[in-house]
């Protein structure tokens, strides 16, 4: 476990999200052969990779919900494992049909479940198979989740350079303008 948590530290982004490099010296960034094209092309390269960051935080963020909804279904499969594991005799209980339709059921004790795996597809396992294939699952989607996170935390710190950055450009434009409107 402190491996992993060595090896996020040090990960940038799991998902392969580009840095954006700090522009520190202005003139120095822009007598760069890539931007020789002038303030306005530089800009909408700026504005462009800070849309692209905004694409990907609405992508992660997508994920991240999904994961959230994800985990507690899991948690709660993996309680009803439990209980059927611990079951002795018959269980008259209540399930969810479908939103806010529920219907009475009797439960005789059993040796097998059956899992929804997406897809429209369903398949029969013991509880045994049951219990360990849910664990892995919900170990996954918390690690994936924390993946997530990080590659949003990430995220934000690139499009605020990039609008930093934006900003630096801009600024520095507006002086060179005013500079060159007061020597003539």
């Amino acid at each position: 476990m402190e491996g992993d948590a060595a090896e996020s530290a040090n990960a940038k982004s799991y998902s392969g999200i580009p840095e954006a490099v700090f522009v520190d010296n202005v003139d120095e960034f822009m007598s760069l052969p890539e931007n020789s094209e002038g303030v306005d092309k530089v800009l909408r390269k700026l504005d462009e990779q800070h849309g692209k960051y905004k694409f990907m935080e609405y992508t992660l963020a997508t994920k991240r919900r999904r994961l959230r909804q994800q985990i507690p279904d899991l948690a709660r499969s993996l309680e009803m494992i439990e209980k059927l594991k611990a079951q002795k005799e018959d269980m008259d209980t209540q399930f969810l049909l479908s939103d806010q339709v529920f219907v009475k059921a009797n439960v005789p004790p059993t040796e097998k479940v059956y899992l929804w795996l997406g897809a429209n597809v369903m398949l029969e396992y013991s509880l045994e198979g049951a219990e360990k294939l849910l664990s892995s699952n919900m170990a996954t989607a918390k690690k994936n989740l924390a993946c997530v996170e990080h590659d949003l935390d990430f995220l934000r710190d690139q499009w605020t350079t990039t609008e930093v950055n934006m900003a630096r450009v801009y600024n520095w434009d507006v002086k060179k303008r005013q500079a060159a409107k007061a020597s003539s």
